[in-house]
């Protein structure tokens, strides 16, 4: 019936004309209700890309001779191979972006009365993971980057400050002899508040009254006024999610620019704040040798390695709960034109993709570089250590030690 296909939940996500070629396809070769729904995922992701799907309905043929359920299949494989071939173009970026007009939380405080220090909410036991624990002083972010897990935590498209946030810092009952390396930029952006319910403040004394802390801010923004005017703790390191401009315009939306970012480092550096930076999510685009080898002699060219304590690199991964909010949000993004496989529960490139965008990436830099900071793989494959860098770890337990050691000694450092 074509009144099934109407009320899958991608429906409302198609625009008028992808809805007609929908309930042309269904109604001419009475799909399944399995094929209805793989219809309108790749309808949506043609959609998002930017593909016009106008051309599929002449390729689809009806043979007389045949049944109509040998028909469907026909018909679903003609739209798969369709498909399959405008992934497999891989994402071409012009420059030009294009911001939602629907990113606009609501901002509010809240006693919400949980836990605020966890574990890293993506950590897997198929990859090597540094340990890092979370502090979630707020929940949700205002901006809106088309591949973010954080849409998948938090709904209602809030922005929640912990009211209490002072009080649950001080309640926090941390071994003294032992190091945290805790961020705070995993429920929401680090620095794009600013110091908004005096949340930065709050965290700068927990960083001061816990030497053993390393604590990591990590944002897409350029808003670093705050920290510039005060006395920062040592302990506290500042780093920067960093993508091709050509990135940043078409998938970053409402995040500082490639060179606004790269300002803002520039002057926490100078201020004597050790800094870092995250090539995450790397994405193979047209050009993307040319994009991320161009940040690589930016980052080179503005920086000592003594002001930089990390550089770390990540492909694009997706969770199922990511993959259904995008699709249902159809926004133009060419995230998941890709090739993807599935491995625990999650989405990422191939292998052999991987290793070759870190591999290019990490050999943009000179042997200076690659003595003076430390470079590591963000929820990667462990295996992939040993090709990328020429090293690898043994274990989580030996890659946060060895991190955390690295990160007190550089911060300790003039």
């Amino acid at each position: 019936m074509l009144e099934d296909i109407q009320n899958l939940p991608l429906w409302k996500s198609l625009n008028t004309e992808v809805r007609q070629f929908c309930l042309f396809v269904t109604d001419t070769y009475e799909f399944t209700f399995q094929q209805k729904r793989q219809l309108l995922i790749w309808s949506v992701d043609l959609q998002m890309w930017g593909c016009t799907i106008t051309p599929l309905k002449n390729m689809l043929e009806w043979n007389d001779k045949a049944t109509r359920k040998q028909n469907a299949r026909a018909a679903v494989s003609c739209i798969h191979t369709f498909w399959k071939s405008k992934k497999n173009e891989g994402p071409f970026y012009s420059g030009e972006g294009f911001a939602p007009s629907d990113i606009s939380p609501r901002v509010r405080r809240e006693d919400r009365r949980r836990k605020i220090l966890g574990e890293c909410p993506v950590a897997s036991e198929k990859t090597r993971c540094c340990n890092l624990k979370t502090l979630d002083a707020v929940q949700g972010c205002g901006y809106g980057c088309s591949y973010c897990s954080i849409q998948s935590f938090y709904s209602g498209g809030e922005v929640v400050f912990d009211s209490r946030l002072s009080e649950r810092l001080k309640e926090l009952s941390l071994e003294k002899d032992r190091i945290y390396h805790i961020g705070t930029g995993q429920s929401s952006d680090s620095l794009m508040w600013g110091n908004t319910n005096n949340h930065l403040a709050d965290l700068m004394h927990f960083a001061d009254t816990h030497e053993q802390v390393i604590l990591e801010l990590k944002t897409k923004s350029n808003r670093v006024d705050w920290l510039l005017e005060h006395e920062i703790p040592r302990n506290v390191i500042c780093t920067w999610s960093l993508n091709p401009q050509d990135v940043i315009s078409a998938e970053e939306h409402h995040t500082a620019s490639l060179q606004d970012r790269l300002d803002a480092a520039e002057k926490v550096a100078r201020a004597g704040i050790r800094v870092g930076f995250h090539f995450h999510p790397m994405m193979r685009y047209h050009g993307w040798k040319e994009g991320y080898g161009t940040i690589c002699r930016i980052l080179q060219e503005r920086f000592s390695p003594t002001e930089v304590v990390s550089i770390s690199f990540g492909a694009l991964t997706f969770i199922k709960p990511v993959l259904k909010k995008l699709r249902q949000r159809a926004l133009p993004s060419r995230v998941l034109q890709m090739p993807f496989e599935e491995i625990a529960g999650r989405f990422s490139y191939p292998r052999e993709i991987k290793k070759e965008l870190f591999s290019y990436a990490y050999n943009c830099f000179s042997p200076g570089w690659k003595e003076s900071v430390f470079f590591y793989l963000c929820m990667e494959d462990a295996t992939l250590w040993k090709e990328v860098f020429g090293f690898e770890y043994s274990s989580n337990e030996a890659l946060e030690a060895s991190m955390n050691q690295w990160y007190m000694r550089k911060i300790s450092e003039k």
